[in-house]
């Protein structure tokens, strides 16, 4: 996340909760796989899934679960169009009937899908795609009468007529007529049906086309980067934020007894539990304090209590004669500088405790002390 302070550009990097993908993973000119596959080594979870959408980025593999659905259906019952798969350019020497579609790679919009009515054009195509170094899918052309969107978002169902009026061959691009149309069940159990790949499609949808015969095809599906259409575009906005909070509250409220990693869906670091942490930290064995509880000296000072201590506070042992007795052991530099430091803390801490003759005690001690280390002063 690039943010700005003072004109200078900051990167800071923050791991999100939830995510909702409503952009496809691969388009003409954009992919960011790297950006899925940095949310799927984070654990984060998706609608839909991002095992789904890193299935979607390329259309052939998507097509291929679709042919898996025709067999396992039928040709009647899922009327899927038939589709050419060519690895590169040298497989493509001719196409048994004509005209024909090319997409060429993955795209979306239009992008990528030419039209060829001769063989001499299929070779020109092919050139393009040993250009472009990447594979194409060809399909028959089907002149066109409407084509139709079903889409499903959670629980709810919408179909969508699309009528081209500016006579581009390309029904999903220039000026359309829409129209919503009722859903029918055989719509219904084509969608149903589609949404249980990858593991489950929470949000996806199907492209068919109505040949002028009356024929259907399906051509595609998408999946949660589907457009939504027609005048009930903010209703189906609305649906797609109730799924998301209702697939958030599965998520935080079965964590406690999944075994989920532990950075779903944590809950925000508070004031108290910050607070409360370093007070625990900071009362641990080895870092420098004392453990066992404190209670306030008349001073306003405070003393830890141990454990074994009856309830009212007992005066500081007195340490002077162990900080003079110790610091005649050596008079080597390091050992003086520590005897030193020792014979501060005594003093800082009996100078608050104690009145004045305890004062000129200490005070006594320290010179011997010094003397002891540094020599006669």
């Amino acid at each position: 996340m690039a943010v700005f302070r003072n004109g200078t550009r900051v990167a800071r990097s923050f791991r999100p909760d939830f995510a909702l993908v409503r952009q496809n993973l691969r388009d003409a000119a954009e992919d960011h796989k790297n950006l899925l596959l940095g949310l799927k080594f984070g654990g984060v979870p998706s609608v839909n899934s991002l095992h789904a959408v890193y299935n979607f980025q390329d259309k052939p593999w998507v097509f291929a679960h679709l042919m898996q659905l025709q067999r396992r259906l039928g040709k009647e019952n899922f009327p899927l169009i038939e589709q050419t798969f060519y690895p590169n350019y040298k497989e493509m020497l001719s196409s048994t009937r004509f005209p024909v579609v090319f997409k060429i790679g993955h795209a979306h919009g239009g992008l990528g899908k030419v039209k060829v009515d001769t063989n001499s054009d299929f070779q020109d195509m092919a050139s393009v795609v040993a250009v472009a170094g990447t594979y194409c899918t060809v399909e028959p052309y089907v002149d066109s009468k409407y084509d139709i969107h079903v889409q499903k978002i959670g629980p709810n169902y919408k179909a969508f007529m699309r009528k081209s009026i500016s006579g581009n061959w390309k029904t999903n691009t220039g000026s359309a007529m829409l129209e919503q149309i009722q859903m029918t069940d055989r719509y219904r159990m084509w969608v149903d049906e589609v949404s249980e790949l990858f593991g489950g499609l929470d949000i996806c949808a199907l492209e068919i086309i109505v040949a002028k015969d009356g024929r259907e095809f399906i051509i595609e599906v998408n999946d949660s980067a589907l457009s939504l259409m027609g005048d009930s575009q903010e209703e189906d906005r609305r649906h797609i934020a109730e799924l998301v909070a209702h697939r958030m509250q599965q998520l935080c409220t079965t964590l406690p007894t999944r075994n989920t990693p532990q950075t779903q869906c944590r809950p925000p670091m508070t004031k108290t539990t910050s607070r409360s942490s370093v007070t625990s930290m900071s009362g641990q064995p080895g870092q420098g304090t004392t453990t066992g509880s404190t209670i306030p000296s008349p001073t306003g000072d405070e003393r830890p209590v141990f454990p074994g201590e009856a309830g009212s506070p007992q005066p500081p042992v007195r340490r002077d004669s162990q900080a003079s007795q110790s610091s005649s052991v050596s008079s080597a530099p390091s050992v003086g500088r520590r005897q030193e430091d020792t014979s501060r803390s005594v003093f800082g801490r009996q100078g608050s405790t104690q009145n004045g003759e305890d004062t000129e005690d200490t005070m006594k001690n320290l010179r011997k002390t010094f003397a002891g280390i540094f020599g006669d002063m």
